[in-house]
């Protein structure tokens, strides 16, 4: 028989001990079982920047011992006894935040993400019971059914880790602000997680898709494992005024500081530029808004409703994140390649054959 402090701890998972960041086996035990809750084993979790932040205190609230990961994917292994949507051997996932107030506009609206009290995050959030939420940098998760989502079952669960943040964070603003018109056109800045998504959804609508970079190494894989179709080099004025005024549409996703009018000048009158990487500021003339009418807008990730339409949709066109699949003995590793952005496009965490 084993004694109740091995039987409680029974969550196995990776984390943080302090801002240094780096990342070590920790065991820890998960709520019980609620009656509108479903538990499921994690087969695979993506590594997003959001974990490189939060481990290493970037913002100054991280709370130790800090599990990270918020693109969590997995098999049902057990439901509470009010769960009507989800049975044991489902598959699911989990993204950015595990609960909300269920009661405000945005919440009844399916936007949990903008809920008025604020949306709990899935790690290093306060959860109901007064817990700090723990990521999927780990064995198993209780989530309430509402924020967790169906996987089609002919959809790959390593593929489907990224769509929970990346791919979300990019199709949220593009439903929102009509990206889904063929025919129209796209600039993508940017090709990381998630500008590589923005380049497969695009394509996906039917749009015509110019990856803006300023790094000309990205111009064969933009234009040839993505399908862009245009690759302009941001350093390049002469490539840039050719663009001029030719975009309905930019999604930014660039995090590193940047001058934002040279790109506000590919927009044709009333385009729209959606922002939805986090550089230290933004900062543009009045004339480049202005003139055109142009729209500038941010953007997070999404909520209930559409995150299960987005994965509905990437199974139904067959749409796949670029991916490296790595295990959980590599995750430090695998953080700084991330801040070196040595990773085409997003690592996940073969969870399910390595945490052990």
């Amino acid at each position: 028989m084993m004694d109740s402090e091995s039987t409680n701890k029974d969550c196995l998972g990776w984390a943080a001990r302090d801002p240094t960041g780096v990342l070590s086996p920790y065991n820890f035990t998960r709520r019980a079982l609620g009656s509108d809750d479903v538990s499921f084993t994690i087969t695979h979790c993506g590594i997003c920047y959001a974990d490189v932040i939060w481990s290493r205190n970037g913002l100054g609230d991280s709370k130790y011992p800090l599990v990270p990961g918020h693109e969590i994917v997995g098999i049902v292994k057990e439901v509470g006894s009010n769960v009507q949507r989800f049975k044991v051997g489902d598959h699911v996932g989990v993204g950015t935040y595990v609960n909300s107030c269920r009661d405000c506009e945005y919440c009844n609206d399916g936007l949990e993400v903008h809920c008025v009290k604020g949306s709990v995050f899935t790690f290093n959030g306060i959860d109901a019971d007064g817990t700090v939420t723990k990521g999927g940098y780990s064995s198993y998760i209780v989530v309430h059914e509402r924020y967790c989502f169906m996987i089609p079952n002919n959809y790959p669960l390593a593929s489907a880790a990224p769509l929970l943040c990346a791919g979300i964070t990019v199709y949220s603003p593009m439903m929102r602000h009509k990206m889904n018109q063929p025919g129209k056109s796209l600039g993508v800045i940017g090709l990381g997680g998630l500008g590589h998504m923005a380049v497969k959804f695009g394509k996906a609508f039917g749009l015509n898709v110019t990856v803006i970079s300023t790094s000309n190494s990205k111009k064969e894989e933009a234009l040839n494992q993505l399908g862009a179709d245009k690759f302009v080099l941001s350093s390049d004025p002469d490539q840039m005024k050719i663009l001029a005024k030719s975009l309905d549409f930019i999604v930014d996703s660039a995090s590193g500081d940047h001058p934002f009018d040279p790109y506000l000048s590919l927009l044709k009158v009333a385009g729209v530029y959606v922002l939805v990487g986090f550089p230290s500021e933004v900062k543009f003339s009045p004339t480049s808004l202005a003139i055109g009418a142009k729209t500038v807008a941010g953007s997070i990730t999404g909520g209930t409703k559409e995150t299960q339409e987005m994965l509905d949709f990437c199974a139904a066109k067959k749409i796949y994140p670029k991916i490296e699949i790595v295990p959980i003995q590599y995750a430090n590793e695998a953080i700084e390649r991330l801040i070196k952005r040595d990773v085409k496009y997003r690592f996940v965490i073969d969870i399910e054959n390595s945490l052990k």
